[in-house]
């Protein structure tokens, strides 16, 4: 087993860059908002393993116009366009709120370009109650004439070489599935030293209403994210694990919204899966989905759920 992963004494529970977490099941930013609502209506987020919140830019965002999100066949296209208050509100108001409850706090960073990124990741870096940061590199750079910085494996390096300097808290990198080969941004993450990488992001799409013959976003396109991805999620999850196996750790994400859905993932090699579009249409889904892990864990026999990770490669050999 790798260095960076150790299990504990429950089933779901493991240490992760010297980090506890009760169990994998995270929430993913953008669909949980900062937690809050959840803990002050539905239930208390201690009982996660990590809440990944909503992205955070160094000044405040007001994001798209509407129409900003719309359903489509097993998902959903959103363009909220990163909405948030800015980092240091987060910091000041809403992460004293957050800090009162006993999970792991990820928090999602992204910049207009290199100079903002470093900011926000130097200032969340000497944070108290921030363990992680996760890098949305899905965002436009407007250095580059609106690249996005996850799709051109030299921009990529670039960035997170420039955060691991200033950064000591554990980087993850969240990649693009709007790439050709998953494998190169990989590699230029591992390179730059990220501590691990998240996949994936929402995929490019498009709805267009057929009265008003026009698209129905106001930006025209958004990212796709729901069921419809899970497949596309669980083959890069695969490919990346192939290539690094225990070199590096992965965080699942993309259709989960079931148990079966998370195992897919852990199957192909990712030591934690968040859950996002799921949460609009059962917020109680990471609950139900962490309970699940546990019965499944019993039903096979299993000690812990850290001999699932990646067992769809090593049946594939014994075959």
């Amino acid at each position: 087993m790798a260095d960076f992963i150790k299990p504990l004494d429950k089933p779901l529970s493991y240490e992760l860059f010297g980090i506890r977490f009760k169990n994998p099941v995270w929430t993913a930013s953008g669909c949980f908002s900062y937690g809050l609502e959840v803990a002050e209506n539905l239930f208390d987020i201690s009982q996660l393993g990590a809440v990944v919140v909503k992205g955070l830019s160094y000044r405040p965002r007001e994001g798209n116009p509407p129409q900003r999100i719309v359903e489509t066949p097993a998902g959903m296209l959103n363009s909220i366009g990163l909405q948030n208050p800015g980092v240091k509100y987060f910091a000041e108001k809403i992460l004293p709120k957050l800090k009162k409850y006993d999970t792991v706090i990820v928090a999602n960073i992204f910049g207009e370009d290199e100079e903002e990124y470093l900011k926000v990741g130097e200032f969340l870096n000497k944070t108290d109650g921030v363990h992680i940061l996760e890098l949305n590199v899905s965002c436009p750079n407007v250095k580059k004439g609106g690249i996005a910085f996850g799709s051109d494996p030299e921009t990529l390096y670039s960035l997170v070489s420039k955060l691991r300097n200033v950064v000591e808290k554990p980087l993850l990198v969240k990649l693009s599935p709007n790439i050709t080969n998953i494998l190169d941004t990989a590699q230029a993450s591992v390179e730059a030293n990220a501590d691990g990488l998240v996949l994936i992001n929402t995929l490019l799409g498009m709805a267009i209403d057929v009265e008003r013959e026009e698209p129905i976003l106001a930006t025209k396109t958004g990212g796709l994210s729901g069921p419809a991805i899970l497949p596309i999620a669980v083959r890069m999850i695969y490919q990346v694990y192939e290539k690094y196996k225990t070199d590096i750790p992965i965080i699942g994400v993309g259709g989960i919204s079931k148990t079966e859905d998370t195992l897919q993932h852990i199957l192909a090699g990712a030591l934690a899966v968040q859950i996002g579009t799921a949460l609009f249409f059962d917020p109680y889904s990471p609950l139900k989905i962490i309970e699940g892990l546990e019965n499944h864990i019993k039903m096979k026999g299993y000690k812990h759920i850290l001999e699932l990770v990646g067992k769809a490669h090593k049946l594939k050999l014994e075959r």
